[in-house]
């Protein structure tokens, strides 16, 4: 109990730094975390102390990016974040000006990015969870002690696609926060693309070479489970006909005149037309990186294992994610995004287990050590701002290794076939296709994104020191 109050009393205390730092809570529109980061939307940035927050015990680093003012704890985010939302008191909603107003200075790339960002996040943890059930299961069956005839793996399939399956319910719920509509109306939009009846006149008149019809609007038969973008286009348009509703609607019946009218006419515009354009865009990004596959499918690998480390400090990871959701969509496997960033991150860990073994600093080689860990499992922020970044070589020595990581990933076409946080605990998500080869590539691509950054980084540590680029303490001098 004491060692708890010690840690809360920590931890309310780089609240309130931080709180103070970024203006004070009424310069917040928004307050968000992910798995290492605050999130915050500012009104105004020019108010926030970015060097005040960069210098303070237990924030790694700050970065403005994606139209957010983002600060990088590390593990303990969610416990911080608690503390600024109850110090801030940002549970109050009504109280949030436009946040999703784009501002003035900001790129299309970073509004459209940061669209991507508010859509997803929030859904991450479902999908990793489901993800992680789903590579486990394969391991235990290529192991034999999980058969996969019982109910037992059954039921587990059903837990683990759950998630991918329902993806049209959970989108619509973060698609209408982000729109600022009612979510359970959205939700309701996302469960009637995946409802059960639908689906059989979808199979049956598919079957028959038939069409739908609804009131005479013709529907076309197509199937929106573990869609990404039809559901976000409905919400999009439904989020125009509630503030239309909302207008024009008496009082005395606008509790359930908007309700009715938002779900029912979204229902239609979304069956007859924006369901069947979102499958249609969905299915041509999967068929260009199909195409990208059979003829340089060693290229975006390479390149995300290369370049993932600078996506990350920018905030534009976030754009790959809809790209890898949708190609485990629709083709059932994903050789673009999964594998390419599978090999950044263990590379990043493996350049911080280096500047552990080289730096004589104690604290940089706890640091390192603790980090790369991390980094190897799947979160690299630790590693990326509290070392790679930091000091430079293992920044380059991370992004050599993902080279050739991906570069190898790639040239093997190494597929994911389960969602997950790209680490070491992910790599049964690559049991799949024909025989093990793909889990025993991946095993190998791994293994040498984390070899060459770690020899890349050890090696560099020695020419950084010849040319004093590195501090005394670092040296043990």
């Amino acid at each position: 109990m004491i060692w708890e109050d010690i840690t809360m009393g920590k931890f309310e205390a780089l609240a309130a730094t931080i709180i103070e730092n970024i203006g004070g809570r009424e310069n917040v529109n928004q307050a968000l975390h992910c798995a290492t980061r605050l999130r915050f939307t500012l009104k105004d940035d020019s108010k926030a102390n970015t060097e005040a927050l960069k210098n303070t015990p237990g924030i790694m680093s700050v970065i403005q990016a994606g139209g957010q003012y983002q600060v990088v704890i590390g593990p303990d985010v969610a416990e911080v974040y608690q503390e600024v939302v109850t110090l801030g008191k940002f549970e109050s909603k009504e109280q949030v000006e436009d946040t999703d107003a784009p501002k003035k200075d900001q790129s299309k790339l970073s509004q459209a990015l940061e669209f991507v960002a508010s859509i997803f996040q929030p859904i991450i943890p479902a999908i990793t969870a489901g993800g992680l059930v789903k590579a486990l299961m394969a391991l235990f069956v290529a192991l034999h002690v999980l058969d996969n005839t019982t109910q037992t793996y059954a039921l587990l399939s059903a837990m683990a696609d759950a998630p991918f399956y329902f993806l049209p319910v959970l989108l619509g719920a973060s698609t209408a926060k982000r729109f600022k509509c009612n979510q359970y109306v959205a939700m309701a939009l996302g469960g009637l693309l995946i409802y059960p009846s639908f689906i059989t006149m979808v199979t049956e008149a598919k079957a028959a070479g038939t069409g739908i019809a609804m009131f005479g609007i013709p529907i076309t038969p197509a199937s929106y489970s573990s869609s990404v973008i039809p559901i976000i286009l409905g919400v999009w348009f439904m989020s125009y006909v509630e503030r239309f509703m909302n207008k024009i609607s008496p009082k005395a019946i606008k509790f359930f005149s908007v309700p009715v009218v938002s779900l029912f006419v979204s229902g239609i515009v979304t069956l007859a037309l924006l369901g069947p354009i979102g499958t249609w865009v969905g299915n041509g990004i999967a068929a260009f990186f199909t195409w990208l596959d059979a003829h340089a499918a060693w290229a975006v690998p390479t390149l995300v294992g290369t370049l993932s480390p600078l996506l990350v400090m920018t905030g534009t990871h976030y754009g790959l994610i809809p790209i890898g959701i949708n190609n485990l969509a629709t083709a059932g496997f994903d050789t673009v995004v999964g594998p390419g960033m599978l090999a950044s991150n263990v590379a990043q860990g493996a350049a911080g287990f280096a500047v552990s073994v080289r730096s004589k600093n104690k604290a940089t080689k706890e640091l390192a050590a603790s980090a790369g860990l991390t980094g190897v499992l799947g979160i690299t922020e630790p590693v990326l701002y509290g070392i790679n970044l930091k000091f430079i070589y293992p920044l380059i020595g991370a992004m050599v290794g993902g080279f050739a990581g991906g570069l190898f990933l790639g040239i093997t076409k190494t597929a994911r076939y389960a969602a997950g946080s790209p680490g070491l605990l992910v790599l049964p998500a690559y049991i799949g296709g024909e025989g093990m080869m793909n889990l025993v590539n991946a095993c190998i691509g791994t293994g040498i994104a984390m070899v060459v950054s770690f020899i890349a980084t050890f090696i560099l540590f020695g020419v950084y020191a010849r040319q004093g680029k590195l501090d005394a303490a670092e040296l043990g001098k």
